[in-house]
């Protein structure tokens, strides 16, 4: 799918256009964005400071937008900014219609909005509807009105077992470590799978049904373009809430099945959401952090008549091996297809291990996993900082940690602070331009060579990869586009396939180099950085514009006398939105690859010559 913007007056600078709605009287196309979507996602605390507290905040990501216009993404997602006492750094609701002062105000809430519309960029935020706060007017008044108030039954409050009503009423352990229940002073239960501070919704009262279709249309009206469902599969309990019985601790990523995960009952909710996004113009969409025991049952969640998009934890969890890679790819592929969903992919986010250290503490493999992303059919999430090849931090001192499962026995890791370090902009040394004084979480002492400012402009940097990757999906509807890739064979440890529009990927997960039989190719972009020798000067400034990336990467179909393999199927053009100036180091990445050729094989059509493929993911263009 080619993607396709509608165009309006204020057009970002970059040539993508304004998601916002299309002039009164004109019906919007559908575009179906959304399908082939590149979405980063923003931590508010730690992507940056507007007002010099040490703590991110919504000033500040505004300040910061045109970074995410620069990198070529086409949304961004927001963690919680809401109103919150913050134990659980803000995934604990006090007020889903107030901003917390922490960020900044409803008013800063509406200028991100605004801002990211006029920089090309749709904004995504996150919904919490599994659990609130125990500061929440609703919990507040149900514990000060004591047993038999009506607001206790918007919840999850029991009788406890044993003589005295001294034992929790089942045997469920909170996602974080310890049991799912917290006894009141009148004697009563409730239920938080996670924090105590985090009661869980009965979902099986109309109220709270009633009260998140409310939330959503506030958020909606303001200009919103989707929401991320937190914990969407935790919403409905099996009835009776019964015991699980002796077994491992619960996870919030993981393959059991539990009576309080993946229950059937969440799909009608999800159903009159849909009913509710589509209602208003401009294709807004939900997106589940749905984790069940099978990419079948998540597929449950994309039905046509359900939520757009769910996150791939079971792609997020393979090892970077070929044969793992390509069995979580075809599974992945086969049952969002069967709904008519596209597949997401994903590498890193704010719960889980930054994807360079969680594959090796391996830079190179980090970026070869980037690009391998990218190549797929369907939409791909970035977390903040993975542009920049940040590593997660894992020495930081017990005495800052703020994660709250660290501080329970059991339950996660606890290590979730590591993946949240506040990012490095510019500078020499901490806070790397984040903002004005001391970070939240400190900062490494060694980042200097890893912020934005170090990074732009050198065409072996991690930053101008991704910046050349995405100018180069954005350009060509091959990548990301269809729901399917179609496998050539390949040796043991190493990956090949087509994609739409006559590309090609290679992706070696082996340590060493390979000769690989490939058709008539040219090389694009690698994820090392093998352009150096031909990376163009810097142009004077009497020199001609940049050439654009149409003319760069797709030239005309050679004649059939220049090779003995057949043409391949002349891609579309691309958009006049998507001819954008590049930087020089995708215009080094759109010459002739420097890859050794060794020698044609006779009589193949289809392999004419031999390859040296290093350890690296490359896309290729089939001449």
């Amino acid at each position: 799918m080619t993607r396709q913007h509608s165009p309006t007056p204020d057009a970002a600078p970059s040539g993508r256009s304004h998601p916002g709605n299309t002039p009164a009287g004109t019906a919007a196309p559908a575009t179906e964005w959304w399908r082939d979507a590149v979405i980063y996602q923003i931590y508010p605390r730690s992507f940056a400071d507007g007002n010099g507290d040490g703590m991110g905040d919504l000033p500040g990501i505004r300040s910061r937008l045109g970074h995410l216009r620069d990198l070529g993404v086409d949304a961004v997602w927001l963690s919680p900014f809401y109103s919150s006492p913050q134990a659980d750094a803000g995934y604990d609701v006090a007020d889903y219609r107030a901003t917390d002062p922490l960020f900044g105000t409803l008013a800063d809430a509406e200028a991100v909005i605004r801002e990211a519309h006029h920089q090309g960029l749709r904004i995504i935020i996150d919904i919490v509807p599994n659990h609130c706060s125990d500061q929440h007017a609703w919990f507040r008044r149900a514990v000060s009105e004591g047993p038999g108030s009506v607001l206790r039954e918007r919840f999850h409050f029991r009788k406890g077992r044993g003589d005295n009503g001294e034992l929790p009423p089942n045997d469920w352990e909170s996602v974080f470590g310890g049991p799912a229940w917290t006894r009141l002073s009148d004697g009563e239960w409730y239920l938080h799978l996670f924090a105590p501070e985090q009661p869980d919704f009965n979902w099986d009262h109309p109220a709270v049904q009633d009260e998140f279709r409310s939330i959503l249309r506030f958020w909606l009206d303001l200009g919103i373009d989707g929401f991320r469902v937190d914990v969407a599969h935790g919403m409905v309990k099996a009835p009776g809430l019964p015991d699980i019985g002796h077994g491992e601790q619960a996870r919030l990523i993981g393959s059991q099945v539990l009576p309080f995960f993946d229950q059937d009952g969440v799909h009608a909710i999800y159903r009159s959401w849909r009913a509710i996004l589509d209602e208003y113009p401009g294709e807004r969409i939900g997106v589940a952090e749905a984790w069940a025991p099978s990419i079948e049952r998540l597929a449950r969640y994309v039905r046509p008549d359900e939520l757009h998009q769910g996150f791939n934890f079971h792609y997020l969890s393979t090892q970077w091996d070929a044969g793992e890679l390509r069995t979580a790819i075809d599974t992945s592929l086969t049952a969002l297809g069967a709904v008519g969903a596209p597949a997401t992919w994903v590498l890193s986010n704010h719960d889980v291990v930054r994807h360079r250290t969680r594959l090796g503490d391996d830079l190179d493999r980090a970026r070869a996993a980037t690009l391998l992303m990218l190549a797929l059919p369907g939409s791909a999430y970035l977390y903040q900082g993975e542009e920049l090849g940040l590593p997660e931090v894992t020495d930081l001192p017990d005495e800052v940690r703020q994660d709250p499962s660290f501080f329970r026995a059991s339950g996660q890791d606890g290590l979730r602070d590591g993946c949240r370090v506040p990012l490095p902009w510019s500078g020499t040394e901490p806070p790397y331009g984040f903002g004005a004084g001391d970070t939240w979480l400190p900062q490494p002492d060694d980042w200097a060579t890893l912020t934005v400012e170090a990074q732009t402009g050198d065409p072996a940097s991690t930053l101008e990869l991704y910046r050349s990757a995405l100018a180069m999906r954005r350009a060509h509807p091959g990548l990301g586009a269809g729901d399917a890739v179609e496998w050539l064979a390949a040796p043991d440890g190493v990956l090949v396939f087509r994609r739409p529009g006559g590309l090609l990927c290679t992706v070696n997960t082996t340590a060493e180099a390979v000769r690989l039989a490939l058709p008539p190719v040219r090389q694009l972009l690698s994820s090392r950085a093998p352009f150096a020798a031909t990376t163009p000067a810097a142009p004077s400034t009497t020199s001609a514009p940049a050439p654009s990336l149409s003319s760069l990467a797709f030239p005309a179909s050679p004649s059939s006398s220049s090779s003995p393999a057949p043409s391949p199927s002349p891609s579309p053009s691309p958009s006049p939105s998507s001819s954008a100036s590049v930087s020089p180091s995708l215009s080094a990445a759109c010459q002739l690859s420097n890859a050794p050729r060794d020698k044609a094989v006779p009589g193949n059509r289809e392999v004419s010559e031999l390859r040296e493929i290093p350890a690296d993911t490359t896309i290729w263009w089939a001449e």
